[in-house]
């Protein structure tokens, strides 16, 4: 019923996508990785209202940003698996230097098929990690970044097993997918948690922002961890938001004005 193209030209055109950026001061952060900057896409939700060419302004935005690094916060479809197929030749076109990295949320889960989704992205050049952890570079120094499994939908959610062989006085970055699980993640350490699932509350009104998931703000610091969350890019049940646009979020690192221990020394290797 046209319900797409009005949702893409309201919310996802070039002046209509809202980019927001978060700086996220790090303790004794490397000369290397001072303002490193990765780009946080969350919430695709491909099927009926977000499908093929749906997400080229984005992309568009997003390399010309120039991120060093893409994150993607998952719930790629709304019904099935092949809702994700019809976003991939957008997606490979990011191609940032560090590479593109997603995890999966709830949605992603319909029918246990999310390895069908994992194998397509892979093809268009985004690895998801499914409570894994990699070391990357930038500028001579080295950072981890750590994705999870959804906390709501995932048969195992484990933070231990993704850090594993992971140096833990590293800066570390955490992909969840559900905010609600950072409280956790934060007392584990770490100087950053980038997570969507709410999307803003979808409709912001008086007793319909209630509907959804909880949203707890749109970046909330606990303690020495930020975490970051994403309004994201698509809708589940009606192509409208209301006070919660579709977003790009950049996140920036940088050195905190005093030099002190990195958030992650102290815990135990």
């Amino acid at each position: 019923m046209g319900g797409r193209a009005a949702y893409r030209r309201r919310h996802l055109a070039r002046g209509r996508l809202v980019v927001r950026e978060e700086r996220v001061a790090v303790p004794g952060l490397a000369d290397g990785l001072e303002g490193l900057l990765v780009a946080h896409l969350s919430d695709f939700h491909g099927g009926a209202f977000l499908a093929r060419g749906d997400l080229a302004a984005v992309v568009e935005a997003t390399r010309e940003r120039a991120p060093d690094l893409v994150a993607i916060t998952g719930d790629w479809i709304t019904h099935g698996w092949e809702d994700a197929l019809p976003l991939l030749p957008d997606l490979a076109r990011l191609a940032p230097p560090l590479g593109v990295f997603s995890v999966f949320g709830n949605h992603d889960y319909r029918g246990r098929l999310e390895g069908r989704i994992a194998e397509a992205a892979r093809s268009a050049g985004v690895r998801v990690l499914r409570n894994e952890g990699v070391r990357l570079e930038r500028g001579g120094a080295e950072f981890a970044l750590v994705g999870l499994e959804d906390p709501e939908e995932a048969r195992t959610v484990d933070l231990e097993r993704a850090r594993s062989g992971l140096d833990p006085r590293l800066p570390e970055i955490v992909l969840c997918h559900n905010p609600l699980a950072a409280r956790r993640i934060a007392r584990a350490g770490c100087a950053a948690i980038l997570s969507g699932h709410s999307h803003g509350t979808q409709v912001d009104l008086p007793f319909l922002r209630r509907l959804g998931p909880a949203h707890p703000g749109l970046r909330v610091d606990l303690g020495a961890t930020a975490l970051v969350v994403s309004r994201g890019l698509g809708v589940v049940g009606f192509p409208l938001r209301v006070g919660a646009p579709a977003e790009l979020v950049l996140v920036r690192f940088v050195r905190a004005p005093s030099d002190g221990p990195s958030v992650r020394e102290g815990r135990a290797a």
